[in-house]
């Protein structure tokens, strides 16, 4: 089920270029979407519907999917409830509809960004990138803090040896955590940890990621013992 996730893992910039599928009904849009990822060396296939973007989703199995909300056949939000049946590639929705309960929407149907329309072409790529930079992989250990065993070579979760069905943004977030565990981390600092940089929009994104990660790690989610809040400063991960 991490398919596109791992194929991240053992991407080598020497052999293979990683792949970028822009769904997207408005031709100018992909085209210049198209052209600025192209210059930056990543592979890009288009759809310009969600049923095309679904089907091509499974044929090319890309490494990132920029996908716009309003599209024919299927919408964006439809799209990325199907995809996360079976597949945990990163989804960066594209959006005329910038209101946060439309980000908020987005973000718990499992995308990991909300970029709203009209957006600047350097920040899409820049964000894409930074997705990608993160998804890259990390030491090859297991890490066991407070009931959850972390492997990092295969990318996965276990709580009290139960997989964990975690998002790739929610699985970044949990290893910062585990990795330093009784240490506060920021928002900005989490922000920077998953998407290689902070962009303002950023803070309330980590929130929804922070709760529905909660809701997966913890007993008690509304009494979280595990992942636990510090008041003004940001987040901790409890050693025990």
């Amino acid at each position: 089920m991490y398919t596109g996730f791992l194929n991240l893992l053992k991407w080598n910039d020497a052999q293979m270029k990683q792949k970028i599928l822009i769904a997207e009904d408005e031709a100018d849009i992909r085209n210049i979407l198209k052209l600025y990822l192209e210059s930056e060396g990543l592979e890009v296939v288009q759809a310009q519907d969600g049923e095309q973007a679904l089907r091509m989703a499974q044929q090319e199995m890309p490494d990132l999917i920029l996908l716009d909300v309003m599209m024919p056949n299927m919408d964006g939000f439809a799209v990325t409830q199907a995809l996360r049946q079976y597949s945990q590639v990163p989804i960066l929705i594209l959006s005329a509809r910038s209101q946060d309960a439309d980000k908020i929407l987005g973000l718990n149907l499992g995308a990991d960004d909300y970029i709203a329309k009209p957006f600047n072409a350097l920040e899409v790529v820049a964000r894409v990138k930074a997705h990608l930079r993160r998804s890259q992989q990390g030491a090859a250990f297991v890490i066991n803090v407070n009931g959850l065993s972390l492997n990092a070579e295969t990318c996965t979760v276990t709580k009290e040896g139960a997989l964990l069905a975690l998002t790739p943004t929610e699985y970044k977030l949990l290893s910062v955590f585990m990795r330093s565990p009784g240490r506060i981390f920021t928002k900005v600092q989490l922000s920077e940890a998953v998407n290689g940089e902070y962009f303002e929009s950023d803070e309330n994104t980590i929130m929804v990621h922070i709760s529905k990660l909660r809701d997966k790690i913890e007993d008690n989610p509304r009494k979280p013992a595990r992942l636990v809040t510090i008041r003004g400063l940001g987040y901790r991960f409890e050693k025990t």
